[in-house]
């Protein structure tokens, strides 16, 4: 089973992976951690289970028949008489704060979904607490600072009851993380130096860390920065 320190790492090979391919649009970024994920929840759920994700096994997502709508779920755990459990992982690697609301809400519609259909569905949310902002062109316009505000949609969350509410995850884990400046306050010209510096910083083992920089509190119902409690 994956540690906390040793998730890190994966989400290192998946940043990496998304600075390899040069663009955010790629799915490259998500094999390290889908696969890597998939193993651990495997292991959780014994052999009598067969667990389905992009980057483990044969490589292939289950297109799960929801409520409403059938979806690629990008984690997916089928039993006997079909899927039993999905998992969603995002990975959210820039532009936050505009997004930050249209991020929450496709993830309560596509939780409610699946769920409707008597499907425990769980929730995995990796973000940096300084995430960059670029322009369509890909000028770098500064960083998007997590803000309480932000997060605060979050610890709502965290204190909802997914037995009374379909559209609350079974479970969420919220993985907040630094990512190592260049130097104190540097402001790059573009998202091409931007990948150009970090594809340089990728030996160092402190790239990416938990983030110290969180004071939101979180309930039962979302699980911070601890990946080892949330899997198990």
């Amino acid at each position: 089973m994956t540690s906390n320190t040793q998730f890190l790492d994966v989400i290192k090979k998946s940043f990496a992976a998304y600075l390899s391919a040069g663009t955010s649009r790629s799915t490259a970024k998500l094999k390290p951690l889908h696969g890597q994920i998939a193993g651990d929840i495997d292991e959780a759920f014994g052999f009598a289970y067969t667990v389905k994700a992009q980057g483990y096994k044969d490589g292939k997502e289950e297109d799960v028949r929801g409520k409403y709508y059938s979806k690629k779920v990008d984690i997916t755990v089928l039993g006997r008489e079909g899927p039993v459990a999905g998992y969603g992982v995002k990975f959210i690697m820039r532009n936050y704060s505009a997004n930050s609301n249209n991020y929450f809400e496709n993830m309560l519609g596509e939780t409610a979904n699946l769920r409707a259909r008597r499907l425990s569905y769980f929730q995995i949310i990796i973000m940096f607490d300084k995430v960059p902002h670029f322009r369509a062109g890909g000028e770098f316009t500064g960083y998007d600072r997590l803000t309480e505000n932000n997060l605060s949609k979050y610890e709502s969350l965290s204190e909802d009851n997914p037995g009374l509410n379909p559209q609350v995850p079974s479970l969420t884990c919220l993985c907040i993380v630094t990512l190592k400046e260049k130097s104190p306050g540097h402001s790059f010209k573009d998202e091409k130096e931007y990948m150009e510096c970090y594809r340089g910083m990728l030996g160092d083992p402190g790239l990416i860390t938990y983030s110290k920089n969180v004071t939101a509190s979180f309930r039962d119902q979302v699980v911070l920065n601890d990946y080892e409690s949330f899997i198990m």
